[in-house]
């Protein structure tokens, strides 16, 4: 496993526990309203739970309350939505025949950024970082110059040829 992948899988496990006593189909997606199911934590303790309600977005948190019954007792939490939180973000693509842009070489997660603007940089020196389907790719200056323009930071996702900096020659 990469270190990258097995340090967010630690991460997962410290902040949620063992969820692998939780059927698939609920790992995956959420169950339908008043569909009951049961979860096995350990040998003769199990847990019965339905879901009741789910309601309205919170525009400032982007939050739900979710209502739910567990053993049949009413709980509620509070969930982060992340489909309501998600952004559709247009990026600037590379001109491959501009050689002051630097372009994403795939799909993928900027992972770490290793410039500011205003570094100045050597042809080959390290600009970014891309992780996607646990495969990382350098991403680095074509040639000498300055970093006059940084348009992505770590955790944005990119399409291939996405602009990620230009490189202003001195």
């Amino acid at each position: 496993m990469y270190p990258a992948v097995f340090n967010d899988y630690k991460k997962f496990t410290q902040k949620y526990g063992d969820l692998s006593v939780l059927p698939t189909k609920y790992f995956l997606s959420k169950p339908e309203i008043g569909e009951e199911f049961s979860v096995e934590l350990e040998k003769g303790k199990v847990l019965i739970l339905k879901l009741l309600a789910i309601g309205p977005l919170s525009d400032i948190t982007g939050q739900r309350d979710v209502f739910y019954e567990m053993n049949g007792e009413v709980r509620s939490i509070t969930v982060d939505d992340k489909l309501a939180a998600v952004e559709n973000v247009s990026r600037p693509k590379a001109d491959p025949g501009d050689s002051s842009q630097c372009g994403s070489p795939m799909a993928g997660v900027v992972v770490e950024i290793r410039v500011k603007e205003g570094t100045e940089v050597k042809k080959g020196d390290v600009i970014a970082v891309i992780s996607a389907m646990k495969m990382e790719m350098v991403v680095t200056a074509a040639h000498n110059g300055v970093i006059g323009q940084l348009v992505v930071k770590e955790g944005d996702s990119l399409s291939g040829q996405d602009l990620i900096c230009r490189v202003v020659k001195p």
